[in-house]
C-alpha cells in the first residue's frame, strides 16, 4: 500500500498532471477507529475537523460522527446508516457497507493522532496549492481596480492566516477556550514579579495604571507638538526591547518571556534620526551634540559603547512615508514571521494613508484605526499609535488635554482601547515669562519653573479595562527622556530625580 495515495485532477500549461497531495487509506483507518471507539475523536478534533478531508464522503462521515459525539450519542456503522443511507458519494462507495468496512480496517488508537496530523498537513499543502492557484489567476487578469502591490497584500494576508490558524477563516471559538485564555493571563500577571499581565514600558507608575501593554490592545498616544510623544514612544520601545529575553511561555509555546521585539513605523523621522535619539537617551549625550559632533572623549566612548549594547536589541524601524494601511499591516505580518513582533508603534496617525481614498478625513481616520485594532488583534499584540491633537489646545486656560482635542476623533476615541495624552506643563509655563523689570511676577514665574522643572504627566482619558487618571513622569529634555518619577517620601540616601534606564 503506497503511503501517499494521488489523483489526477487536469492538465497544467506543460501538459503534464497536476499531483494533489492526500492519503485515502490514512483518512479511512481514523475514520474507522472513531467509529470502533468514539473515544478516538477526542484525541484528533483537536488537529483535524471536516475540511480537512480530502474525500467528501470521508468529510460527511466524520461531521456526522463529530455531530453525535457532541451530542454524547453512539457514532457507529449502524448509527451513521441512517443519515448517509440516500449519500449518493456512499453509494458509489458501496452504501452502508462502507461503513462496516471503515470499522473493520481500523486502525489502533495511539496511532490516530499521528494520522490526525498526516492528514492535517496534506490539507494545508492542498489550501497552499489553492492559494497559488488563485494569486497566479489575479495576476493574470489585467484590471484597472487590482493592482499588483494590493494582490501582494491580499497573497501575504492569505498565508499569514494558513501560517498561524491552519485555516484561511477562523470562526467561533467557545466560552472555554476564553475562559481558559483569561486565567492563563491572569497566572501570568500572578506569577510574574510586580503583577502585570501586559509587557512592561519600563516605566513603573505607567505600568501600575495600565498593568503593562496588553495583546490585541489598541493604545493612542496624543499631544500638542514639542509635548514629547516620539520621545516617549521611543523610550517604550527602547525598553520593551532592552528587557527581551527568550524562552517557554506559561502555554507550552517558545517566545518573549520579558520584554520583547518592537516594530516601530517612523513616518515622520528618518530611521537614523530615531536612532540618534535612542542612542542619546542610552548614553546620555544630548542629540544636537551628536548631530554637529561635538562631544567630549568621555561623551564620544559613552556613544560608542550606547551603540554596541543597542546593536542586540530587537528593535526594527521602517521609515518608509505615507504607509497605507494595508502595507502597513503586511509589513507588520511579515515581521512577526521573520523575527517575531511582541509590540508595534506607529508614529503618528495621521500620516497613514487609507488604503483607498474616501470623500471626507473623518472616513480616512476610521479606517485607518479600525485597521490599526486588526492588526493588534490578528497578530496579538499590542499597537500604540501616536496622534496629534488639534490647536484649540493653545486656546484654552488650561492646556491639559482631553478626549475631545483628538482630531478627528470619534473614531479615535471609539477604537481605541486606551487613550493617553502627554502633557509638559513646564513647555507653556516657559512662555509666559514676564519682563525682567516686572519683579514679583519673575519671582513667582521662577518659583513655578522650579516646581515643574522635569516633570511630565501622562494623562490617561480613556482605559477600557481600567481606571483613568494620571501618572507623573521625569523629563529631561536634553537627552529626550522619560524616567520614573521620585516621589518625595522615597528620597533618602541617594536623593536623584528618576530611575535612568
Amino acid at each position: 500500500m503506497n503511503e501517499i495515495s494521488t489523483i489526477r485532477t487536469g492538465e497544467v500549461d506543460k501538459g503534464e498532471t497536476e499531483i494533489v497531495p492526500h492519503n485515502i487509506e490514512a483518512e479511512q483507518q481514523l475514520l474507522g477507529a472513531i467509529l470502533t471507539n468514539n473515544d478516538v475523536f477526542d484525541r484528533v478534533a483537536g488537529v483535524i475537523n471536516e475540511t480537512h478531508f480530502y474525500d467528501p464522503v470521508h468529510a460527511r462521515i466524520y461531521e456526522i460522527a463529530s455531530a453525535r459525539i457532541a451530542k454524547n450519542a453512539l457514532a457507529s456503522p449502524v448509527t451513521l446508516k441512517a443519515f448517509l443511507e440516500d449519500d449518493p458519494g456512499l453509494k458509489e462507495l458501496g452504501g452502508p457497507n462502507y461503513l462496516v468496512r471503515l470499522a473493520g480496517a481500523a486502525i489502533s488508537s495511539f496511532a490516530a493522532r499521528d494520522y490526525a496530523q498526516m492528514i492535517y498537513d496534506l490539507a494545508i499543502r492542498r489550501k497552499l496549492m489553492d492559494l497559488g492557484r488563485d494569486i497566479a489567476e489575479k495576476a493574470a487578469r489585467v484590471e484597472v481596480q487590482s493592482e499588483p502591490r494590493e494582490q501582494i497584500v491580499d497573497a501575504e494576508q492569505a498565508l499569514y492566516k494558513l501560517a498561524e490558524a491552519g485555516q484561511v477563516n477562523q470562526g467561533f471559538q467557545s466560552f472555554l477556550s476564553a475562559v481558559t485564555d483569561a486565567v492563563n493571563m491572569a497566572n501570568a500577571a500572578y506569577q510574574r514579579e510586580g503583577g502585570m499581565s501586559g509587557v512592561s514600558t519600563g516605566l513603573t507608575d505607567m505600568d501600575k495604571k495600565l498593568g503593562g501593554l496588553h495583546k490585541s490592545d489598541l493604545l493612542i498616544l496624543a499631544g500638542r507638538p514639542s509635548m514629547g510623544k516620539t520621545s516617549l514612544a521611543t523610550n517604550i520601545a527602547f525598553n520593551v526591547a532592552k528587557a527581551y529575553k527568550r524562552g517557554m511561555k506559561p502555554d507550552g509555546t517558545e517566545g518573549a518571556v520579558d520584554g520583547g521585539v518592537v516594530g516601530f513605523y517612523s513616518l515622520e523621522m528618518s530611521a537614523e534620526q530615531l536612532a540618534a535619539r535612542i542612542l542619546s537617551e542610552a548614553s546620555e549625550v544630548p542629540s544636537e551634540q551628536i548631530r554637529r559632533g561635538d562631544m567630549t572623549e568621555a561623551e564620544f566612548r559613552r556613544f560608542v559603547e550606547a551603540a554596541k549594547a543597542l546593536e542586540a536589541c530587537p528593535l526594527y524601524i521602517d521609515d518608509t512615508p505615507a504607509l497605507p494601511i494595508s502595507q502597513l499591516a503586511a509589513r507588520a505580518r511579515r515581521l512577526k514571521r521573520e523575527h517575531g513582533l511582541d509590540v508595534l508603534i506607529v508614529d503618528y496617525l495621521q500620516l497613514v494613508r487609507p488604503a483607498t481614498a474616501k470623500d471626507s478625513r473623518v472616513n480616512e481616520v476610521s479606517e485607518i484605526t479600525q485597521g490599526l485594532k486588526a492588526i493588534a488583534k490578528e497578530l496579538d499584540i499590542p499597537v500604540i499609535a501616536l496622534s496629534q491633537l488639534s490647536r484649540q489646545v493653545e486656546n484654552r486656560e488650561d492646556k491639559r488635554p482631553q478626549l475631545s482635542d483628538l482630531r478627528e476623533s470619534g473614531s479615535i476615541e471609539q477604537d481605541a482601547d486606551v487613550v493617553m495624552f502627554v502633557f509638559r506643563e513646564e513647555y507653556y509655563k516657559e512662555r509666559e515669562k514676564p519682563g525682567d523689570h516686572e519683579l514679583e511676577a519673575m519671582a513667582k514665574w521662577q518659583e513655578e519653573m522650579e516646581r515643574l522643572h522635569g516633570r511630565a504627566e501622562v494623562v490617561i482619558g480613556k482605559q477600557r479595562h481600567g481606571p483613568i487618571g494620571t501618572v507623573e513622569l521625569s523629563f529631561e529634555g536634553r537627552f529626550t527622556r522619560f524616567g520614573n518619577l521620585v516621589k518625595p517620601w522615597q528620597q533618602g540616601g541617594g536623593g536623584g530625580g528618576d530611575v535612568g534606564f
